[in-house]
């Protein structure tokens, strides 16, 4: 949200590739808004001089995101090409991609990385001849300063960052020390006119963040998954012990399963809500 305005993403460009373009109109900016994958939409794309530059942000170590940033640089050409013919007996020329990750999580983490999506693939590949390589950058304090040297807004968010995780340092829970870092930054002149604006949509990402929602939907699906097994072998069980058949074991059951299911409904809402 806060490189979506294309003078700080200019900004960022420059630093990250210590140039000095001015003139913002130069960037073309052609984020998949719809491209969702995991409940992640991309999250910075834009163009610039022949070149489609992919920026997304973690703050988690997530060695998937050369398989991600496929999905997405194949629906921006799909874009890109829309109008013309693949078919046809001309080259269909296409602006080269390159793929940036701003890590600031609080996992160490090098400087700088390269992840390449050969390094996913179940059998070894001497020359992969799908290749897609991302770099990580590392934007904690202390690690490639100079680009945030370079970009106030990339050095801002980061002090807003790093006031959060002050407060919840002393103890505070995540909402409380989201909202006591916006009053802070605001009153600091750090993002002020950003997080004035942009306030709800800060402390909602402080309620749940995506992490959150993640580790939620895979307990729900390790919980699905166990469910089945377990009513197999409650249906297995009746069947054996009491002579039924299996028409007979399900129809006993299913006035059971209801019932659980009406009980792992409400679980779920318990644990997805917090009370």
């Amino acid at each position: 949200m806060l490189f979506r305005d294309k003078q700080r993403l200019l900004s960022l460009y420059n630093a990250v590739n210590h140039s000095d373009y001015k003139n913002p109109d130069e960037l073309q900016v052609v984020t998949l808004e719809n491209a969702i994958y995991m409940n992640m939409k991309n999250d910075i794309a834009f163009l610039i001089h022949d070149e489609l530059h992919l920026y997304e942000h973690q703050s988690t170590v997530n060695p998937n995101m050369p398989l991600r940033n496929l999905f997405y640089v194949a629906r921006e050409y799909q874009k890109l090409v829309d109008s013309r013919t693949l078919y046809g007996g001309k080259l269909s020329l296409i602006p080269a991609p390159h793929f940036l990750v701003f890590y600031n999580g609080e996992k160490n983490q090098p400087q700088q990385r390269r992840m390449k999506l050969s390094e996913a693939y179940l059998t070894g590949e001497a020359e992969p001849e799908l290749e897609l390589t991302v770099t990580v950058l590392n934007i904690n304090s202390g690690n490639n300063d100079f680009l945030r040297e370079k970009c106030q807004s990339l050095n801002e968010y980061m002090l807003y960052i790093e006031s959060v995780r002050s407060y919840i340092k002393k103890g505070m829970d995540l909402e409380d020390a989201v909202d006591l870092a916006v009053n802070e930054c605001i009153e600091q002149g750090i993002l002020a006119e950003f997080l004035r604006k942009h306030r709800a949509e800060a402390m909602e990402m402080g309620a749940l963040d995506f992490d959150e929602w993640e580790k939620y939907k895979l307990r729900k699906a390790d919980f699905e998954a166990g469910q089945e097994v377990a009513t197999t072998r409650m249906v297995e069980k009746l069947m054996e012990k009491q002579g039924l058949s299996l028409e007979e074991a399900c129809e006993l059951l299913d006035f059971e399963m209801k019932l659980y299911h009406e009980t792992k409904k409400l679980m779920e809402e318990d644990e997805l809500y917090g009370s």
